[in-house]
């Protein structure tokens, strides 16, 4: 199985901790040349440090605030005028807050938005001439289980993340004559800070204590536990590998087992 990515560059969102460092790795691990890209430049110089490095690999960081879609279009601009071209895209943002659709602010919808599908369209705009040069490329989005089967309590995240999903699918159908795959990657319950924050308002809004709340969570899975980054990980760097030249449009689901839909 062919699963190396000598010669290819990856441009990482949200590397800067939890899946998207772990991928990040995993990718130099295979022998890619990976830049780092999320908003705090220190936290990316420390994640900079971790990833696994040949003699012949160059990885680098970029930083832009995806609140600011029109800053991450000048970083883009920057980055490629340094012939830096990308054969792999990894979309990975941290998610909306929690809370119920119906009572969800109108600035709330249209921020998940702008940091979501907006900016994931920026970076496919701006890297698909690479790609199409050289007519083989990797876009792998990072959005949740939700898409498949609502989370309750994450309203404006269920409702962009099936934006992202129905996006994603499209543009698997637009560009698979040039030799892009387009996948999503679903995770269910992973160890982040993402998920702290989600127990931590299920704990306060049920008046529970947060460990009752993970035990709960965790009772859901056939697998009973939670997936490590790493985990999740593995998963996106066989997408974005040879291996997987024949997988496009599809959702894979990294929950052990949690969703009840096929």
């Amino acid at each position: 199985m062919n699963l190396q990515l000598n010669g290819k560059r990856a441009l990482v969102c949200g590397s800067s901790q939890g899946i998207g460092l772990a991928s990040a790795q995993a990718l130099a691990a295979l022998g890619a040349d990976v830049t780092l890209l999320a908003r705090d430049a220190g936290r990316l110089e420390t994640a900079l440090a971790t990833l696994p490095r040949k003699t012949e690999q160059h990885h680098q960081t970029l930083v832009a605030d995806f609140s600011e879609p029109h800053q991450l279009e000048q970083a883009l601009k920057a980055y490629l005028a340094g012939g830096n071209e990308t054969q792999i895209l990894i979309n990975n943002t941290g998610g909306p807050a929690p809370g119920p659709a119906h009572s969800a602010t109108l600035s709330a919808f249209e921020a998940a938005f702008r940091q979501h599908l907006l900016c994931n369209q920026i970076l496919v705009q701006a890297l698909l001439p690479g790609m199409q040069k050289a007519n083989w490329g990797r876009i792998i989005n990072v959005i949740s289980t939700s898409v498949k089967q609502p989370i309750p309590n994450l309203g404006v995240s269920n409702t962009i993340r099936g934006a992202v999903a129905n996006w994603s699918k499209t543009l698997a159908g637009e560009l698979g004559q040039y030799g892009i795959t387009v996948n999503n990657v679903l995770p269910g319950a992973t160890m982040t800070t993402r998920l702290d924050a989600v127990f931590a308002a299920k704990a306060q809004k049920s008046g529970r204590s947060v460990d009752e709340v993970i035990e709960e969570e965790k009772s859901h899975i056939p697998l009973r536990r939670f997936a490590a980054p790493e985990e999740l990980a593995n998963v996106i760097a066989f997408l974005a590998s040879p291996a997987a030249s024949y997988v496009s449009g599809i959702n894979v689901p990294v929950d052990g087992g949690r969703t009840l839909c096929l």
